[in-house]
């Protein structure tokens, strides 16, 4: 079941010079609240964007920030042309829908977070980035 976040408010939307984000989309949230991830569970993460120049390759990077520190979360499929429903290379001015799981490790700690999604071009410059507000549980 998929539900859109009050992205403009909520996902704090950072359309960057080299892209633009016009939909972001995560599963199992609750629009206008913070999403509930929990643990020994995946959560699926739809990113739909425009990228504003030509890149060989997309790379995703994700963190958590707890109280401002980033923390790394590992992705099993960081290759953004692998497996996401994009297929690289990727072209300026074309719209492209981004899908890929996060697993929420059963180690992780139960804590107030917003994880940061990043979908970088090959000179690791942001084509989007997306905040999302969420705690553990």
């Amino acid at each position: 079941m998929w539900s859109r976040v009050s992205w403009l408010n909520r996902m704090r939307k950072k359309g960057s010079e080299v892209g633009t984000i016009s939909d972001v989309e995560v599963s199992d949230c609750v629009e206008g609240k913070r999403c509930i991830l929990k643990r020994n569970t995946n959560v699926t993460l739809k990113i739909i964007f425009t990228p504003k120049g030509d890149s060989d390759t997309l790379k995703a990077v994700v963190h958590g920030e707890i109280l401002g520190v980033p923390m790394p979360f590992d992705l099993p499929n960081p290759d953004g042309c692998k497996d996401s429903g994009v297929t690289c290379p990727l072209k300026a001015g074309q719209t492209y829908t981004y899908i890929n799981a996060l697993p929420i490790s059963p180690h992780y700690p139960r804590v107030t977070v917003d994880v940061k999604w990043e979908l970088q071009l090959s000179n690791d410059e942001d084509a989007a980035c997306a905040k999302i507000p969420a705690k553990i549980a």
